[in-house]
């Protein structure tokens, strides 16, 4: 089955607005199985979505298409859909209740802009919106069935999940192929090393396609197999996934795709420790990513974003004498700081950052890049110096924070990974 993505909208063509929906509807097609052979993007233009529908409806099976379901003048996919098929725009009675259900459900009337997403192509299937106006809908266009999503993420996320994916499984047939994906995150290497040190896995297994994926500053392993027999698949990528991550050694975070913050948090859920952080050059960036895990309120008690030397001291309780000797980034600062976390926090375990983001700051003994980190256990503080080679202040920053994060998960490891 020959399935397609076509994402529509002025704000998407010209680049002002990045278009995370291809990429999610993308995902999300793989993982079911049903393999997508090209992503299209066209603005909000009536000749060229009636253009594009059509070249579209005559080379492939399946489209989802998001955008252009609105209430403005330049919402014009259900327009042009039906003129591409050939057929009359009218009320659909189902899609109407809904915009009105929507409205009434807020004590709000229904405007003539918005009574018009109510308007679909003669004999296309209405598609429910739970949590938004515009229904979406489905037909045919030449050979190919069409999906229309909106582009609001949530709205499409819901509807791609409730409509689409279950009758793209019925058009598939009664050969189900599958599609397993497996996500091996790493920090510590390159991305090119990364490559070089896995490239052979698809000569180990041939059956198996290897992509790389940076996520900076993490860098994912990405193995792909498809075929109909799960379970001889599972041992399949089972077998590979263990070569992989045998090749990539210490580097490895995860075989399931976790993120460092989300590791780091499972270990200390797993042991009952919990943590506190004390940030200087990250600014917080620790903090915000712990807490962007789901139930980082089991082990995360503290974060100060002591930014000033007055604050390293009168809060953390940093010697002034190591300021004086010493200054803000160094080893023996950044062990102040995170005992002193620890101390004030009352928690098993802390980290703390001091460097130099940049790109202004640098000296020949301290250059951009320099950071210092403290770590903090039941048993000891200690600090560590590091020195990375990007000149950018944002790449710097999460740098810092996430070699932070993985002194503390070989901490909080066994064997030191």
């Amino acid at each position: 089955m020959i399935t397609e993505i076509l994402a529509t909208g002025d704000e998407i063509r010209t680049g002002a607005l990045v278009d995370t929906n291809s990429g999610y509807i993308a995902e999300k097609l793989e993982e079911a199985g049903i393999a997508v052979a090209r992503h299209s993007c066209v603005g909000d233009d009536r000749d060229a979505l009636i253009s594009i529908f059509r070249e579209m409806g005559g080379r492939a099976d399946a489209v989802v298409a998001t955008g252009g379901l609105g209430p403005t003048t330049d919402d014009l996919t259900a327009e042009a859909a039906a003129a591409a098929a050939g057929v009359d725009l009218e009320e659909n009675a189902r899609a109407l209740a809904g915009v009105e259900a929507f409205f009434a459900a807020r004590g709000r009337p229904v405007t003539a802009s918005n009574r018009k997403q109510a308007f679909l192509p003669r004999g296309a299937d209405m598609l429910d919106n739970p949590v938004g106006t515009a229904p979406g809908f489905a037909m045919q266009i030449g050979r190919c069935t069409f999906f229309f999503l909106p582009g609001v993420p949530p709205e499409m996320r819901r509807m791609l999940e409730n409509h689409v994916l279950p009758r793209l499984r019925r058009l598939q047939g009664d050969v189900r192929q599958h599609c397993m994906v497996k996500t091996i995150t790493t920090f510590g290497l390159t991305e090119s090393v990364a490559g070089e040190k896995v490239a052979a896995v698809t000569r180990e297994f041939p059956r198996v396609k290897l992509g790389l994926r940076a996520r900076f500053p993490e860098i994912h392993v990405k193995l792909y197999l498809n075929g109909t027999d799960q379970p001889a698949m599972e041992r399949l990528l089972d077998a590979a996934v263990s070569w992989t991550t045998a090749q990539l050694g210490k580097s490895v975070l995860s075989t399931e795709g976790a993120s460092m913050p989300a590791v780091v948090g499972g270990l200390l859920r797993s042991q009952r420790a919990t943590l506190a952080v004390a940030e200087s050059c990250t600014g917080g960036r620790i903090a915000n990513w712990l807490t962007d895990v789901s139930g980082s309120s089991d082990y995360f008690l503290l974060s100060a974003v002591t930014y000033a030397n007055a604050m390293k001291t009168d809060l953390l309780g940093v010697s002034p004498r190591t300021l004086e000797l010493h200054g803000a980034v160094h080893e023996e600062t950044a062990r102040e700081m995170a005992a002193g976390a620890r101390r004030i926090a009352g928690a098993d375990y802390a980290i703390a950052t001091t460097g130099i983001a940049g790109p202004s700051g640098g000296s020949a003994e301290k250059p951009v890049g320099t950071v210092c980190i403290g770590l903090a256990t039941p048993d000891k503080a200690l600090g560590r110096r590091y020195c990375f080679p990007f000149n950018h202040r944002g790449m710097n920053k999460s740098m810092f924070a996430m070699t932070a994060l993985n002194l503390l998960r070989r901490a909080l490891t066994p064997e030191g990974n």
